[in-house]
């Protein structure tokens, strides 16, 4: 059973590090935005599975560093991830909610409603693309 929560940023270093960044030091994860952020965890029982962190800039909600366990890839945790934080940003009042993606997760996003922005870069050794998803906000927020 996998269960979501708000989690320290700390927490989501071992795994951002661990999935997106292998060969960089633990302390090399902390990111200066990470204290302005919301991070939340996927845990099954009470092993953590997998960390994504959500950034709010007005009706904009950008999400990074969402890493799964590899023992836990591909049984939808990723996904679960993505429905809980695009339906945080709608209770919040988002409109838009978009990620920095890997070249290699962009198929990933496709398969949940995400469009190519067009807008590619390169660091660190790494191919991003920015995604987007429009969003409409709840009215219950």
């Amino acid at each position: 059973m996998i269960s979501i929560e708000q989690i320290t940023p700390e927490l989501t270093w071992h795994l951002r590090r661990d999935v997106l960044y292998p060969s960089m030091k633990l302390f090399e994860m902390e990111i200066d935005e990470d204290t302005y952020g919301m991070h939340f965890g996927a845990f099954n029982d009470v092993k953590l599975a997998g960390v994504v962190s959500l950034f709010q800039t007005g009706t904009d909600f950008q999400f990074r560093k969402l890493a799964v366990d590899p023992e836990y890839q591909q049984k939808g945790i990723g996904r679960s991830l993505l429905h809980y934080i695009t339906e945080h940003a709608q209770k919040n009042g988002g409109t838009r909610i978009w990620c920095n993606a890997r070249d290699t997760a962009i198929g990933f996003y496709l398969k949940d409603g995400f469009v190519l922005t067009g807008e590619k870069y390169s660091k660190n050794g790494f191919d991003y693309e920015i995604m987007e998803k429009m969003i409409t906000p709840s009215s219950d927020h």
